[in-house]
């Protein structure tokens, strides 16, 4: 079993940053990790993924060249430097873990953690 702890949520200005943190135990080897969001009445959308590696990352175009992911396997923790804030990227978010390659898809991912709130003011 694998369980997800995400942290580093919070409230900031537009234009601001802020770093959230995964960590994971249990069964994580060769496990691919994703962030995923979703804003009060809409579906969770994909951020961004990252393989087991760290050597191959994915993400939406919303956050392109804004947010950055990455891993420290020793730590068993996925990271995301979110800057440049807007308020359109005021949502909860959710790590995800799974052995996928189809990293964009919310349901080939196994396991998810209970989310942290983001919230950016304008």
């Amino acid at each position: 079993q694998v369980q997800l702890v995400e942290s580093g949520g919070g409230l900031v200005q537009a234009g601001g940053s802020l770093r959230l943190s995964c960590a994971a135990s249990g069964r994580t080897f060769s496990m691919s990790m994703g962030w995923f969001r979703q804003a009060p009445g809409k579906e969770r959308e994909f951020v961004a993924a990252i393989s087991w590696s760290g050597g191959s990352t994915y993400y939406a175009d919303s956050v392109k060249g804004r947010f950055t992911i990455s891993r420290d396997n020793a730590k068993n923790t996925v990271y995301l430097q979110m800057n440049s804030l807007k308020p359109e990227d005021t949502a909860v978010y959710y790590c995800a873990g799974g052995w996928t390659t189809r990293w964009g898809n919310p349901r080939t991912y196994d396991y998810w953690g209970q989310g942290t709130q983001v919230t950016v003011s304008s």
